[in-house]
């Protein structure tokens, strides 16, 4: 095998965010641009020397236009840098949280992801690259930091010439000194969920009638979806809908909320309620991120991630009960709740899932979930949106009610946290700046001010330290609380290629079972007004709606 070594030009580009490197198709297909990124990777991984003996990784993505010719490169480099073995998803495939499935149950050196997760596809949409850890979750700070580090000093890569490898077929070969090993990409993950949850008890479910619908988006979730839900489970055929990914995931935006999963939405919300499905479901670019919903109603992720605790025991795999409950910032404190009346901890972290891994891995945690539509646990290190579409089977199997009783019920029993998440989407980055700088220019003057109804007790720039490692994270959202429990919190969002997206998140608590069926936009108006007023929203963006309201 002759490596050959290719001058890079070193990168000139801002730190990538929270969930890996995020840009236009077009950018990584730029000479060396990719090459340069991964060579980091391995650099850094790798002590800026050949692999460990034996050393294997994963690799795979949500299909994504330009996934199958970077894998391709990567297969090169990874060949040239001194890796052993390479296990490989077919057709490139392999969903976020199966690849960290397939990262611990190999007990591999940790695994390369392709994808821009929710992000559009195509030749004019987004690309996204990051390195997962043996763990199977994303790298911590330090590991990225350094990667960003080399990446902006190298001047040169290692690959190999050699064929590209055949991905369609499950088998092995080898690339220079390296194996390549193609493997099922579901297999592995759809074992996993039948260990968890009682397969049998929701196939019961679906022989007696129930109906569900779970929208693919055309992105990679379909074949997992197909397999499981219709193949294992007894789902009907066409319950799937979607279901083939696409490199430009058939022109949609793959991202489960109520504005671009508008297919899923028209068939739940339809006008005759008895014809819609019981439960409907949608999953992200990369499997990660899930939507609930039932007839006429919709559960806010944060709502999602409470009952899915509340109602833990009844899948099999958590039987014995939760070790602990972690929630992003954002997300409302309806998870505390339960994690109170439970007697376990519950942790308030930062936006972005190598948070929870820290917290998994010490045994502190059970659950996680975010609220921009991840949810997951412990079995493997990223949130799971197929896992949380089961995991409802589970409890709509064991406790035979819609899903909109199962909410009313457990609202009555915690109290309902009203919440609403405004997000403005590709504003110009200094006008998202100068809004957050606006909100924070307040601070001083808030605390005791009174807004009609609502006193401000407290207004911050969340930090958090990490009670496993010590390590501190600054500036991750502005929180204002209120006295009677409500927040209205700002955070800059890093998952988009083009300017910024400024999120806007909103949150009262109501204890008054009778007003539980208040519509939640109505309910939050005052906080609402409040926010517009801080920021200057209007006057500053020219915006006067969201782009998406969850």
């Amino acid at each position: 095998m002759t490596i050959r070594i290719v001058a890079t030009t070193p990168f000139n580009d801002q730190k990538p965010g929270t969930s890996g490197l995020r840009k236009k198709v077009a950018v990584f297909q730029s000479s060396g641009y990719l090459e340069n990124f991964v060579q980091a990777i391995f650099d850094t991984i790798f002590d800026n020397a050949a692999a460990p003996p034996g050393c294997t990784l994963v690799l795979g993505g949500d299909g994504r236009y330009f996934n199958r010719e970077a894998i391709q490169i990567i297969l090169r480099m990874a060949a040239a840098n001194g890796v052993a073995k390479v296990l490989v998803g077919q057709g490139g495939i392999l969903s976020t949280p199966a690849a960290s499935c397939v990262i611990r149950k190999y007990a591999t050196f940790g695994g390369i992801i392709l994808s821009a997760s929710h992000n559009p596809g195509g030749p004019d949409g987004d690309f996204g690259i990051k390195y997962n850890t043996d763990n199977g979750g994303p790298a911590p700070e330090k590991i990225t930091d350094a990667v960003f580090a080399r990446s902006r000093e190298l001047t040169s890569y290692r690959t190999v010439d050699a064929p590209d490898v055949g991905l369609d077929q499950v088998g092995s070969c080898t690339l220079g000194g390296m194996r390549v090993e193609i493997i099922d990409p579901v297999a592995d993950y759809a074992e996993l969920m039948e260990s968890l949850f009682d397969f049998g008890a929701i196939r019961a479910l679906i022989g007696s009638g129930f109906r569900l619908c779970f929208d693919a988006m055309h992105a990679v979730t379909g074949p997992y979806a197909r397999e499981i839900l219709e193949r294992r489970l007894g789902a009907p055929a066409g319950t799937v809908i979607n279901g083939v990914p696409l490199p430009d995931f058939g022109g949609g935006h793959p991202d489960p909320n109520l504005t671009y999963a508008g297919q899923l939405v028209a068939i739940m919300y339809g006008p005759d309620r008895n014809a819609a499905p019981d439960l409907g479901a949608a999953s992200d670019g990369d499997g990660d991120r899930n939507m609930i919903l039932g007839r006429h109603f919709f559960v806010t992720p944060s709502d999602s991630l409470a009952i899915i605790a509340a109602n833990a025991t009844l899948a099999p795999g958590y039987a014995a009960g939760l070790a602990g409950i972690a929630r992003s910032m954002p997300t409302s404190a309806a998870a505390d709740r339960v994690a109170g009346k439970l007697g376990v901890p519950c942790y308030e972290t930062p936006t972005g899932w190598k948070f929870f891994g820290n917290l998994m891995d010490a045994g502190k945690v059970t659950l996680c979930g975010e609220e921009s539509f991840g949810t997951g646990s412990s079995h493997v290190r990223e949130k799971d949106g197929l896992w949380a579409v089961l995991f409802w089977l589970n409890i709509l199997a064991k406790r035979r009610l819609s899903v909109e009783e199962i909410a009313h019920r457990h609202w009555a029993e915690f109290g309902r946290n009203i919440y609403s998440r405004h997000d403005y989407e590709a504003l110009p980055s200094d006008v998202a700046a100068g809004v957050m700088a606006q909100v924070k220019g307040r601070f001083a003057e808030l605390t005791g001010r009174r807004f009609g109804d609502y006193r401000v007790k407290f207004c911050d720039d969340f930090s958090y330290t990490d009670p496993i490692d010590g390590s501190l994270s600054t500036g991750q959202g502005l929180r204002i609380g209120f006295d009677d429990g409500s927040r209205i919190v700002f955070r800059l969002s890093g998952t988009g290629t083009e300017g910024a997206t400024l999120r806007i998140y909103l949150e009262a608590f109501e204890p008054d079972p009778a007003r539980h069926r208040v519509d939640a936009q109505q309910a939050l108006a005052g906080l609402i007004d409040i926010a517009h007023e801080l920021s200057q929203l209007k006057q500053r963006t020219g915006r006067t709606q969201p782009t998406v309201i969850t």
